[in-house]
Formats: structure tokens, sequence, C-alpha cells
């Protein structure tokens, strides 16, 4: 697994106070990690910054 001390956790400014939130740490040189807001100690996805940027996108388009 990644090392992920020093992760800075951030939901997006489109969340809600209804807890289903994913978290986005961009601060970890070349990947990029995301959570689930309700479980931090759970499993985290890492991925590196390219596909999180194919992934933006595609949501963007409404393709996801």
């Amino acid at each position: 697994m990644s090392d992920l001390r020093g992760a800075q956790w951030r939901k997006s400014t489109y969340s809600t106070d209804a807890g289903n939130c994913v978290e986005v740490a961009s601060n970890l040189p070349g990947r990029r990690a995301l959570r689930d807001s309700k479980i931090t100690d759970g499993p985290v996805l890492v991925c590196p910054p390219s596909e999180w940027f194919v992934f933006l996108g595609e949501v963007k388009a409404g393709r996801l």
C-alpha cells in the first residue's frame, strides 16, 4: 500500500451534509488518493494523476 502519511484530505465543495462524500488527497507526489468520508480508516483508492483527470473529465461530461 502507498504511504499516505501527510495526505491532506478534502471534500468537494458540492458535498452536502448527507454523509455520502468522497474525499481526495491531491498533495501526494505522483498520485491521487480517494476514500469514503464516512470511513476515514477504511480502504483507499490510489491512482496516477493522469487517470484522475480522465475520471474527472468523464464525470463533467456526464458519462459517469
